[in-house]
């Protein structure tokens, strides 16, 4: 039997019109979910565009009217489960507004978050929300500030004006240090996190005023610059504690990293937590799963993502 090559049938806004019983324009309002359209109009309609199938054209809508009712999101590392909270919260605020979110993710590169940008204003987005990579350069962001809506989140950049979600990371910083120095560590590390970003130079701006109040001076050979990955932290600790003077306790970029010096830690023979203090930044769904629970500082990234939503 020879197979059947032929393009499938494109259905019509006029099609769709004549099952429902009604007019093309009706149809179209249906379709931009106008409120001048009955209830059960509107059902009709939809029942109509369900039967038969009927695909909306987004691309061509979005040329009338130049609107196309997406929002971009750009994150660094999707792999984090901090980001994968975060983008719940964010279509979860979409859905409300009947936006739909087009997710990409930049791996931390400036290359492949250009890439990105260029490919997203392609499809006209509305807005983009984007967490800035490593690098990125304020003639950039102005750029784009200039061709649509565009918040930035988590990270930010100095010397602009523009819309910003994120923790008050130097305030959490603050708090973190203090715990550790409650249960009396004086010789505490910094691990992980790219030193040019915002979150890393405001959360070691925390940490060295909250040891600087204590009356002890940082040692920036425990500043452990490295990836934010478990195996970032995991390399972090064990450089560490391989010094001469090692640190007791360590504060943690993010619970990634955090793993990562648990599972190095452990490596070494010591517990975390018991011969070597802890704490994590983000407060992570993993965070309360593991053995023993990481102790973290909450950032409620879902609601990050609502509130840049």
């Amino acid at each position: 039997m020879t197979p059947d090559t032929s393009s499938p049938k494109t259905i019509t806004l006029n099609q769709v019109a004549a099952d429902a019983g009604v007019s093309r324009s009706t149809v179209s309002l249906v379709l931009r979910n106008s409120p001048l359209v009955a209830d059960d109009t509107r059902a009709q309609v939809q029942a109509s565009i369900k039967r038969l199938g009927y695909v909306y054209n987004r691309g061509a809508a979005s040329l009338r009217s130049q609107h196309s009712n997406t929002i971009g999101l750009i994150v660094t590392d999707i792999t984090n489960p901090f980001f994968a909270e975060l983008t719940v919260g964010v279509e979860g605020g979409l859905e409300e507004s009947r936006y739909t979110a087009l997710l990409g993710n930049t791996s931390d590169t400036i290359q492949k978050q250009s890439l990105l940008l260029e490919r997203m204003q392609e499809h006209w987005p509305d807005g983009i929300l984007l967490c800035p990579t490593d690098g990125t350069s304020l003639a950039q962001v102005r750029r784009l500030q200039r061709q649509t809506a565009l918040v930035l989140f988590v990270r930010y950049l100095p010397d602009l004006e523009i819309d910003y979600v994120g923790a008050d990371n130097v305030r959490g910083a603050e708090q973190a240090t203090a715990h550790l120095l409650a249960h009396g560590h004086r010789r505490i590390a910094f691990a992980g996190g790219p030193a040019t970003s915002s979150a890393w130079r405001d959360r070691v701006q925390g940490f060295t005023a909250q040891m600087q109040q204590a009356g002890l001076a940082v040692d920036e050979s425990l500043l452990a610059v490295g990836s934010v990955t478990r195996e970032g932290g995991r390399s972090a600790i064990l450089e560490l504690l391989g010094r001469e003077n090692p640190p007791t306790a360590a504060l943690c970029y993010n619970d990634v990293v955090a793993f990562g010096v648990m599972l190095g830690l452990q490596a070494a023979g010591r517990t975390p937590g018991k011969d070597f203090g802890v704490i994590g930044f983000d407060d992570i769904t993993e965070a309360e799963l593991w053995r023993p629970t990481l102790t973290t500082v909450a950032l409620q990234p879902r609601h990050l993502g609502e509130v840049a939503t």
